[in-house]
């Protein structure tokens, strides 16, 4: 069994994947991180190169890759959720947790990082940020068993909350934390 973080860029899914991961004597992985390897190029390269498209599937099998393991945790990226077969793979293995996070507050953290390509051709990092989450934040919803908002919290606030979502239901007997 999996502990798998979905949510937009900028969610704090790494910090709080690693930490979880921690208590819960699990492995971590960032699929980001994965596509990276596989590819031997950065995202910000895959997509200049050949496009989100390319990206996309690069992205798929690192999640097929990723679920397929037992007792980690795994933050995925925003986008991974919206391909049916990634949400698949990630409900097969795992459980999965929602972290959200106020367009404001995610602006803050992510405003001017040029590792996170551009998503629209809208040329505003904030009417991005609002509009994808529109998009994206039904499917979001949809596939978590679990959801915990990150904007006004800390992370080890957060990750207490999902380690007490984890107990109760049975997927952690005996952590640490």
């Amino acid at each position: 069994m999996n502990v798998i973080l979905i949510g937009y860029r900028g969610a704090e899914k790494s910090a709080t994947g690693k930490r979880i991961a921690k208590i819960l004597g699990f492995k971590f992985v960032d699929t980001d991180n994965l596509i990276e390897q596989n590819a031997g190029l950065s995202i910000p390269e895959i997509f200049e190169r050949f496009g989100e498209e390319h990206f996309r599937n690069l992205e798929s099998k690192a999640i097929k890759e990723a679920c397929s393991r037992d007792n980690h945790v795994i933050a995925t990226g925003g986008g991974a959720p919206m391909r049916k077969e990634n949400a698949a793979n990630m409900k097969r293995n795992g459980i999965v947790i929602l972290l959200n996070g106020s367009p404001e507050v995610i602006h803050s953290r992510i405003s001017g990082d040029s590792n996170r390509p551009a998503l629209t051709d809208l040329n505003d990092e904030f009417k991005e940020i609002k509009f994808m989450l529109e998009k994206r934040n039904p499917v979001y919803r949809a596939l978590a068993d679990f959801a915990t908002d990150t904007s006004s919290k800390t992370i080890e606030e957060n990750v207490s909350e999902i380690i007490a979502f984890l107990k109760e239901r049975g997927v952690v007997g005996n952590a640490k934390g």
